[in-house]
């Protein structure tokens, strides 16, 4: 029966026991999960860049697969099916000889082009696997493939085909469309029906890239099966699954910051990455929150009545805090910032005296908007240069590699600083 036992508090070990003890839908996720597959391994099923290398390959007659020109001419000819019949039509595809196909890639920015000498064609594809076309984009490749056929002195029929994963149409009218979904039957059918005559490695290897592709496309069948199961192991066990990922839940960020910090850091312990002295304050699932060492000690203030008014509930309540920020984007790629920021303190010309103070120091690496001195302003960033790239926001190491390099170029600036808020303290106090 489902539980429907929605009170609060933590799971009993009836209801634990219940869920991860011989639970036949719980193991048969896990396997699920636990597939391996060395595209998804090295984290390449998400970039586009990856795929068209694969699809590259596939397509070209003369490359290892054993599949000769079959799959080129299955994927042309499924683009240029129902046309216009402008040549090369998908007829004349499928009954011609591609065995003599020329693969390139990223020639010019085109992603795959092909050119057939024997036959007088080319095709430009242009793969949009996650990401969005620019406009002009596409007339933009198949003007340049003219162009290059003109001053050769080719004569050459040549079609675009756009390549999508999603229901988009090319904003060049003359491309025909294909959609990855049409890769996978078309994949799919060449796996059964010509897996027997391809080597025992080809044949895995295309197994394993079908099966992104499907699961990218909706088309996986085994994907559905599990999601239909997790969300009945879900209803069945809800009170327990809701306690885990809200009290379980973690991200790469947070792994990373781990490793900086230490696991179970407590508000307002030191810590130190590379020799560089800090004080932990919060950190949540894509930011860490933490004073450099020198600032905290010279913002401390002996007085029974702090200067810093106005920041009691703003971070660590101090008049300024330091943070790393991951932001991320529709891929896997991702940036870590470092950000510092003065806050909002109600003393406006102490607020101002120490923003005019920072911007006087002698670095490069502080600079504020022109507007952070005026009457009124409550939060002002002041640091620059002050990101990292990240390829892959699912790789922790990448996460905390980015980190520590920015700590380490920051660090003339936190102990600049420190001492200027040093002076700067001791002066509101005298």
């Amino acid at each position: 029966m489902p539980d429907t036992n929605l009170s609060k508090g933590p799971p009993n070990i009836t209801e634990l026991e219940n869920l991860f003890i011989n639970n036949d839908a719980l193991e048969k996720i896990e396997s699920f999960l636990e597939r391996f597959n060395p595209i998804r391994v090295m984290r390449m099923e998400n970039m586009e860049i990856r795929h068209s290398a694969i699809l590259a390959w596939l397509l070209d007659p003369n490359e290892s697969h054993g599949l000769n020109d079959i799959f080129l001419k299955s994927f042309l000819a499924a683009a240029l099916k129902g046309t216009d019949h402008s040549p090369p039509t998908a007829l004349e595809i499928i009954q011609a000889d591609l065995g003599d196909a020329q693969i390139s890639r990223e020639r010019h920015n085109i992603d795959i082009f092909i050119y057939c000498p024997r036959n007088a064609w080319s095709f430009v594809i242009e793969n949009k696997y996650h990401s969005s076309q620019n406009d002009g984009q596409l007339q933009r490749y198949r003007e340049r493939a003219e162009k290059d056929a003109e001053d050769s002195g080719k004569v050459l029929h040549s079609r675009g085909i756009f390549l999508t994963l999603h229901e988009e149409e090319p904003k060049d009218d003359s491309y025909a469309t294909i959609r990855y979904r049409d890769v996978t039957e078309i994949l799919s059918s060449h796996i059964k029906l010509r897996g027997d005559n391809l080597s025992a490695e080809v044949c895995l290897f295309l197994k394993h890239y079908l099966e992104i592709i499907e699961e990218a496309a909706g088309m996986s069948k085994p994907k559905e099966n599990m999601q239909a199961l997790a969300k009945q192991l879900y209803r069945t066990h809800r009170r327990v699954i809701d306690f885990i990922v809200e009290h379980g839940a973690s991200t790469e960020f947070a792994f990373a910051a781990e490793t900086l910090i230490g696991q179970d850091m407590q508000y307002g312990k030191p810590f130190s990455v590379d020799e560089i002295e800090l004080v932990f304050f919060a950190q949540n699932k894509f930011q860490l929150s933490f004073l450099p060492t020198l600032w905290r000690e010279a913002l401390d203030t002996e007085s029974q009545k702090s200067p810093w008014a106005g920041c009691e509930g703003w971070w660590a309540g101090y008049p300024m805090i330091c943070w790393f920020q991951l932001n991320t984007s529709d891929t896997e790629k991702g940036k870590i910032f470092l950000y510092a920021e003065v806050g909002p303190l109600e003393n406006y010309q102490l607020r101002k005296a120490l923003i005019e103070g920072l911007s006087n120091l002698d670095s490069q690496k502080i600079q504020f908007r022109a507007d952070a001195t005026r009457d009124g302003a409550l939060y002002s960033k002041f640091f620059k240069g002050n990101s990292k790239s990240v390829s892959d926001v699912n790789d922790s190491e990448q996460i905390s590699s980015a980190m520590r390099k920015l700590l380490d170029e920051f660090s003339d600036e936190f102990e600049r600083i420190g001492k200027f808020l040093s002076d700067f303290r001791k002066s509101i106090e005298a």
